[in-house]
């Protein structure tokens, strides 16, 4: 299965992700950062070598390669609303490409399971949003 077009439109309208990745030693480290979705798979990364220095990309160089992903806002509080898609994923050893924002370092992650909740954009009521669950095949 795939995103749905909802899903897909909701992505493509947010600049920004939480990324999180893990350590050899077990230490979750999440990250805000701009990401790509080009149909099947998300990158994330940058220009230059210093890319390949940072805590996200230390970590899947040492071969953690089970991420997960948050996109997702708050366009009102007064009344409550929230929407959003996390996703679990595998990430690839960084490449040199041109992306997002023009050639770098990116890792490509691809998708294995996603919720997403709200993409309406409703106010929350009695009940909490419910999600709806992904299982992405390739």
């Amino acid at each position: 299965m795939a995103f749905t077009e909802e899903e897909i439109a909701y992505m493509q309208s947010q600049p920004l992700a939480r990324v999180a990745t893990l350590s050899p030693h077990g230490q979750p480290d999440v990250v805000p950062l701009a990401f790509e979705y080009d149909g099947a798979h998300f990158w994330i990364g940058g220009g230059g070598q210093s890319v390949l220095k940072t805590r996200k990309f230390r970590n899947i160089g040492s071969g953690q390669l089970e991420v997960a992903l948050v996109i997702d806002d708050m366009p009102s509080f007064e009344p409550f609303v929230a929407r959003g898609i996390r996703i679990y994923g595998i990430a690839e050893q960084p490449i040199e490409r041109v992306g997002m924002v023009g050639p770098g370092i990116y890792s490509r992650i691809t998708p294995t399971v996603s919720w997403s909740w709200n993409l309406a954009g409703e106010p929350a009521g009695d009940t909490w949003y419910e999600s709806h669950k992904t299982v992405h095949t390739q």
